[in-house]
């Protein structure tokens, strides 16, 4: 097996790689992959809840909030590569204990975050937490995969998927009641110098309790997977450079999937970004903080339904056609948000989530078919795509402080179509049965 790197879905195994794949009969150790995969997803969903309560406390534009993303996502681009590595040296367990332990970290980096009051210190505790969820998504994709035979793979990722929708539904709801529930109604711009620090540091505390809350939850789980390591014998890896991986960009097909990978992580991510600000804005639904980032699960619970749906729809249409229908439609729904007023724009932007469902594992099928053996280099170099989440978002933000908020749709619109644009082309199989 070569470098192991994450993958949203995998296809079936080749003739040519039956003899590299080695199933692994441990069912215990599935329980903690499905947990690693709804812990990674709630706390990376937690940032849009996280968004409008810094950007309140700090007085700051909507690009700068954004900032909260690119922090986040940027970790993708600077671990993804190097996460790989430590998997191939030390092994998948030991790197899943590597990857929790590392979130928890950054999870307590809040406390002294929120001690000094500057917006910039949330950003390096956030980078960090995204730097061990990276390590975890290096470790969980391709592990599911090998936990059973290799024609159970699909629907094993399925379901582990599931869960991660599922963390991505629940955290948010929490979180709005945890962190934007206390949310003051003091105007911060009266504020300045002993009277701001102190402000800040008081409702910081907010959100510091919440990821201390997550630093204790994910050291048991760190504990757990570290007694349960020895469950999982594995054998090195081959020592191959994951850097060859660049040369599969000469192939327009992968090239293309890799630039959508990077621009439906973006647009998933920057809509995610503004749904509260955007749901409590006057002409839309007017509704205040908290009752606001209740509905941000709604996005996201979306997409958790439309997972099963569109599994149904894959099986029975061309991928490509799906993944262009979904995109066409998602543009329709932000024409529609952007156009409109009241519960109708609140609604349809929130209705985007259903069609996500489907984009990141076809987008990841599409660009990886017909790469055989080279398919893990492949997936590898897509996750390095995804800090299109770092990009995206940021533009999004300058474009709204621009020319509002309804005007950043834009944005995610020409995101999707590009997608559009991909699927359409990318709706004849390259493989001959």
């Amino acid at each position: 097996m070569a470098i192991p790197t994450p993958t949203s879905t995998t296809a079936a195994p080749s003739k040519d790689d039956v003899d590299a794949y080695v199933p692994i009969n441990a069912p215990g150790l599935q329980s903690f992959v499905f947990a690693l995969f709804f812990v990674f997803g709630g706390i990376t969903s937690l940032n849009d809840v996280i968004i409008p309560k810094l950007k309140d406390l700090f007085t700051l534009s909507y690009a700068q909030a954004m900032l909260v993303q690119s922090a986040f996502f940027a970790a993708y681009f600077f671990v993804s590569i190097p996460a790989a590595a430590i998997v191939q040296r030390i092994g998948y367990m030991r790197s899943a204990v590597l990857g929790l332990v590392t979130m928890a970290i950054g999870c307590l980096l809040f406390i002294p975050a929120s001690y000094s009051g500057v917006f910039v210190t949330f950003l390096l505790a956030l980078f960090v937490l995204a730097s061990g969820i990276t390590i975890v998504q290096v470790v969980a994709n391709p592990l599911i995969s090998m936990l059973g035979k290799p024609q159970t793979a699909s629907s094993r990722l399925t379901f582990a998927q599931a869960f991660n929708s599922l963390g991505t539904t629940v955290f948010p709801y929490v979180g709005a009641i945890l962190i934007l529930g206390s949310l003051a109604t003091v105007d911060v711009t009266t504020l300045s110098g002993a009277a701001l620090d102190a402000y800040r540091q008081e409702e910081t505390r907010v959100v510091v309790n919440t990821y201390i809350g997550l630093a204790i939850a994910l050291g048991l789980l760190a504990f757990a997977v570290w007694l349960n390591r020895r469950k999982l014998v594995e054998t090195a890896a081959p020592a191959e450079s994951i850097l060859q991986a660049f040369d599969l960009l000469k192939q327009p097909r992968f090239a293309i999937g890799a630039l959508c990978i990077f621009l439906y992580v973006g647009a998933e991510v920057a809509i995610g970004s503004i749904i509260v600000n955007y749901l409590m804005e006057s002409h839309v639904l007017g509704l205040g903080a908290e009752e606001a980032g209740k509905h941000v699960p709604l996005y996201w619970g979306g997409a958790m339904i439309g997972r099963f749906i569109g599994a149904g729809l894959l099986r029975l249409i061309a991928p490509g056609k799906v993944l262009a229908f979904a995109a066409l439609a998602t543009i329709g729904l932000l024409v529609v948000s952007g156009l409109s007023t009241g519960a109708l724009s609140g609604w349809s932007l929130l209705a985007i989530g259903l069609f996500n469902s489907i984009m990141f594992p076809t987008i990841f099928t599409l660009a990886c078919e017909g790469l055989g053996k080279r398919a893990a280099e492949g997936s590898g170099l897509l996750c390095v795509a995804i800090v299109g989440g770092a990009v995206v978002p940021l533009l999004m933000g300058h474009v709204a402080d621009e020319a509002g908020l309804k005007m950043s749709l834009v944005v995610p619109a020409i995101c999707y179509a590009v997608i559009l644009y991909f699927g359409w082309y990318a709706r004849r199989s390259q493989v001959t049965v």
